[in-house]
């Protein structure tokens, strides 16, 4: 199943500040990470399902507390292990991001592909856009072969302000 990536038009096209029509985007995504679940038998919670859907309706990053006050408005649990198994569980199967300079989380763009993202937050609003990364090429890729280490894992963030706060501020 290939589809338009949920927050930006193209992947790697870092459109992820851009209007959409919002209610397609959230059902798209969860439909996708319903099928995923079921085509891999994971197991997609009602507790997982609405963690994903908070992330995709906020577009932006969203700490463990703020999903957990969200999760008991809704009538979910209201002890700190619940929103995080939720969290370790969209994370690990590439449902969901850890922004680890906000100690946040943000749904993926992507979730169909295997991918090394990149992101743009806005220090303003908390607004994230992903796009994709290769940052095994270059100057870390050149540094690691040099020394002989096997790049496993990178984040690339970058902080400054979406279209939409530059504009406010005009």
């Amino acid at each position: 199943m290939t589809r338009e990536p949920a927050q930006s038009g193209t992947y790697g096209d870092p459109s992820g500040f851009s209007d959409h029509d919002h209610t397609i985007c959230v059902s798209d995504a969860l439909a996708v990470a319903e099928a995923r679940c079921k085509q891999e038998a994971l197991r997609f919670t009602p507790v997982r399902r609405k963690v994903l859907e908070i992330l995709l309706q906020e577009h932006r990053a969203l700490g463990a507390y703020a999903i957990l006050d969200r999760l008991k408005e809704d009538g979910f649990g209201s002890q700190p292990p619940v929103a995080y198994r939720a969290l370790d569980f969209l994370v690990l199967h590439g449902f969901a991001h850890k922004i680890e300079r906000m100690n946040a989380f943000t749904a993926c763009t992507d979730p169909e592909h295997a991918h090394t993202p990149a992101f743009m937050i806005c220090r303003l609003c908390d607004a994230v856009a992903e796009t994709q990364s290769s940052p095994a090429k270059g100057a870390l890729e050149d540094a690691a072969r040099t020394t002989g280490f096997q790049i496993e894992h990178t984040t690339v963030e970058a902080e400054g302000i979406c279209p939409a706060c530059v504009e406010k501020a005009d």
